[in-house]
C-alpha cells in the first residue's frame, strides 16, 4: 500500500479544527502517524499564525479520492474555495505525497512543491519521515530539511492545547 502525507494547517479556530481534522482523518483512513504541531507565521499575507504539521498513513485508496476526501472534510470545518490562495483557513489539507507518485493533473500535483519551499511542510515531514527520499529530487527529506534556509522560517515547535 502507497505511504501517504497529507499537510494540515488552521489559523481560524485552529485549536477547534485541527484536533477535529485528526479524528477525521483517523476515521478515514485508520492510524495516523502525527508529527509534532508547529506554529507558523502566516505567509503571503497579514493574519494570525498557523498551526501547521504533516501526517502519514497508508492507504490503497487512489490519490484521486484520497484528495476528494479531504476537500470534503475542509469543506465540513467552513473552508470555501472562493478565497485566495493566501488567505485565512479554518483547514488546509493538502496531500502532499502519494508514494513515489508523479502526477500532474488537474489541480493534484504530486509530490507538492511547496515541501521544499516552506518550511512548515518541510519540517514535520522530514520529522516523521526522514529517511523517504524526494521522488524527483533522489535526496531524503532529512536531507533536505538540513539543507533548508532556516533564516526564513518563522516557526516553533509547541505542544497545542489538546495535547497539554
Amino acid at each position: 500500500m502507497p505511504e501517504v502525507f497529507v499537510s494540515i494547517g488552521s489559523n481560524v479556530e485552529r485549536e477547534k479544527h485541527i484536533p477535529s481534522a485528526l479524528e477525521e482523518l483517523e476515521q478515514s483512513f485508520g492510524s495516523l502517524t502525527v508529527s509534532s504541531v508547529y506554529e507558523s507565521e502566516a505567509v503571503g499575507f497579514q493574519g494570525d499564525a498557523f498551526y501547521n504539521l504533516v501526517v502519514g498513513f497508508e492507504s490503497e485508496k487512489s490519490a484521486q479520492e484520497i484528495a476528494r476526501m479531504l476537500g470534503e472534510i475542509e469543506t465540513v470545518h467552513g473552508r470555501t474555495r472562493e478565497c485566495k490562495k493566501f488567505a485565512p483557513r479554518t483547514l488546509d489539507l493538502d496531500l502532499i505525497l502519494y508514494g513515489d507518485l508523479i502526477v500532474q493533473e488537474g489541480k493534484l500535483r504530486l509530490p507538492r512543491e511547496e515541501i521544499t519551499q516552506y518550511a512548515f511542510m518541510l519540517e514535520p515531514l522530514s520529522e516523521i519521515a526522514p529517511d523517504r527520499r524526494h521522488p524527483l529530487l533522489g535526496k531524503t527529506y532529512g536531507e533536505l530539511w538540513a539543507d533548508f534556509d532556516k533564516t526564513q522560517a518563522k516557526q516553533q515547535r509547541i505542544v497545542p492545547p489538546w495535547q497539554a
